[in-house]
């Protein structure tokens, strides 16, 4: 008797599958603009000034799939920022990234328009032939990196659901509030100064500051030089008879 997989089960799947995706991506689009690079088709052109040997490079052939694998990069980076529905959404664009990359590297890898340019280009005539043409591996390379960015795209649209999203751990409400230091409350570290000079505190003022004290105690208010009302007190004068 089979019985559905638990939470947990679902939860290692996701990690395995998170997993293979980062690996499988980078790799895919790495593929891509490797193979981008490299000699794609070779041929001999003949015109009247002899036989000259032409070559084209991926990106000669065709950009379709070094723009859709850039994108497809950019597509995966978003999968973590995103979630919900805009998730499944990236996910998709990161598949069909993926496709349209291998179906532009499997044309390309029979196309002879760019080797028909370069022989132009070689013998100055536009109507010039090309012979013994052949094509390298490379574009089959670039399409199956392609196939790598669809299963990538694949396994976003059947565990991103469970992926972690960027900053997650900063959202409000994730975790308890700080409670919020007094005046007081370790006024000697340096940084806790320049908070309470921030919030508009005197960092100095300790609990229990601010106190009224009486005028009296000061030396300097002059309290005890001042005469006394019935004007006897201060008065050194003599008196008369």
């Amino acid at each position: 008797m089979s019985t559905a997989p638990s939470a947990t089960d679902r939860d290692r799947a996701a990690r395995r599958a998170l997993g293979a995706a980062l690996f499988g991506g980078a790799l895919g689009a790495a593929l891509v603009l490797v193979s981008a690079g490299q000699t794609w088709g070779e041929a001999v052109a003949t015109g009247p000034g002899g036989a000259l040997p032409v070559e084209v490079g991926g990106g000669d052939v065709t950009g379709v799939p070094s723009a859709l694998a850039l994108v497809g990069l950019a597509a995966l980076v978003a999968v973590f920022a995103v979630r919900g529905a805009a998730r499944l959404l990236v996910a998709l664009t990161l598949t069909l990234c993926g496709a349209g990359a291998v179906v532009a590297a499997l044309a390309g890898a029979v196309d002879t328009g760019a080797l028909s340019d370069a022989a132009a280009t070689a013998t100055g005539l536009s109507g010039g032939s090309l012979r013994d043409v052949s094509h390298s591996a490379w574009p089959y390379v670039a399409a199956a990196g392609g196939a790598l960015l669809v299963l990538v795209g694949l396994l976003a649209l059947r565990h991103g659901r469970r992926w972690p999203a960027m900053g997650s751990r900063y959202e409000r409400g994730s975790g308890a509030r700080r409670p919020r230091p007094g005046p007081g409350a370790d006024a000697d570290r340096p940084e806790d100064l320049w908070k309470a000079l921030d919030r508009g505190e005197d960092p100095t003022d300790g609990p229990g500051d601010g106190a009224t004290d009486d005028p009296g105690d000061d030396p300097g208010d002059g309290a005890g030089d001042r005469p006394a009302a019935d004007g006897t007190a201060g008065d050194d004068r003599p008196k008369g008879p």
